[in-house]
């Protein structure tokens, strides 16, 4: 048995271990969560199915990367719950895998590429256990699905944005989640960095794992993605792309800073709001 077969059949095995003739799936009720007295989400009520992949979008300041830090539990909400294959957040280990944006990260920690793409298997490992042959294979075919093989030894700092993008994808993919959550992965990357994080997408779809990525590009949601949920605090609209990506629906979402061309392409004014 490859790598390939054994990282499949332990994802299918941990993608319905939860609840016996349901589909796994991520579902939202009434939640609102914010900071410092802000209400940043208000009454976010979904569900996400089993293996869809779903974009985020919404304007700056939405709450986008507020809902991914509410369904990792890096913030708790103030009212409603987050359920993950019927369960409660956080009862099921390492379930969630979330790849923030690079602007959150502290690029300056002394770890190399492998170290890092390491720290996806913790949740199977525990703090105590050394890593097996089979979590070293993990590592290594995560880190050759990304392209970047041969950065396995360098510091994790001398990196491109492009390549540090690469790494914490591969440490997602090493963690075999259910669920990925990528906050905003296209933005200030190349074009050989956007096309492996596509191929990834696909490749875990065929794996029936759930996927949320937020993105600015409304074209690119389009066109690769089969569900959008607009999002401005509250939840505008949320279906397939036909059904959502509507003039009304984006007029509303981004205050009518959306201007549809003829060609059907959506262009959005983040410049210059209305007043």
């Amino acid at each position: 048995m490859n790598v390939n077969q054994r990282i499949s059949q332990s994802e299918i095995k941990n993608q319905h271990s939860a609840i016996p003739g349901e589909p796994a799936r991520l579902e939202l009720r009434n939640v609102s969560a914010g900071y410092d007295g802000a209400l940043i989400l208000d009454d976010i009520s979904c569900q996400v199915p089993h293996g869809a992949r779903v974009a985020i979008v919404g304007p700056n300041g939405a709450g986008k990367s507020t809902l991914f830090k509410v369904l990792v539990g890096l913030l708790p909400t103030r009212r409603g719950e987050v359920l993950i294959h019927g369960l409660p957040l956080g009862a099921h280990q390492d379930c969630v895998a979330y790849v923030p944006q690079r602007n959150d990260i502290d690029w300056r920690f002394p770890v190399t590429v492998s170290d890092v793409v390491m720290m996806g298997r913790y949740g199977q490992l525990g703090w105590t256990r050394r890593p097996t042959k089979l979590d070293r294979e993990i590592v290594l075919h995560s880190l050759a699905q990304l392209r970047i093989a041969d950065l396995a030894k360098r510091s994790i700092g001398e990196l491109s944005g492009g390549q540090q993008q690469r790494v914490f994808l591969a440490r997602a993919r090493a963690q075999e989640p259910h669920i990925l959550l990528m906050d905003e992965p296209f933005t200030g990357v190349d074009a050989s960095t956007q096309e492996a994080t596509l191929d990834l997408l696909d490749d875990l779809n065929t794996q029936e794992v759930t996927i949320m990525i937020s993105t600015h590009d409304l074209n690119l949601a389009a066109a690769r993605f089969k569900q959008v949920l607009l999002l401005n605090h509250r939840v505008v609209a949320y279906g397939a792309v036909d059904e959502v990506f509507t003039p009304q629906a984006l007029g509303q979402a981004f205050s009518g800073q959306v201007l549809m061309l003829p060609n059907g392409m959506a262009l959005v004014d983040d410049c210059c709001p209305p007043d």
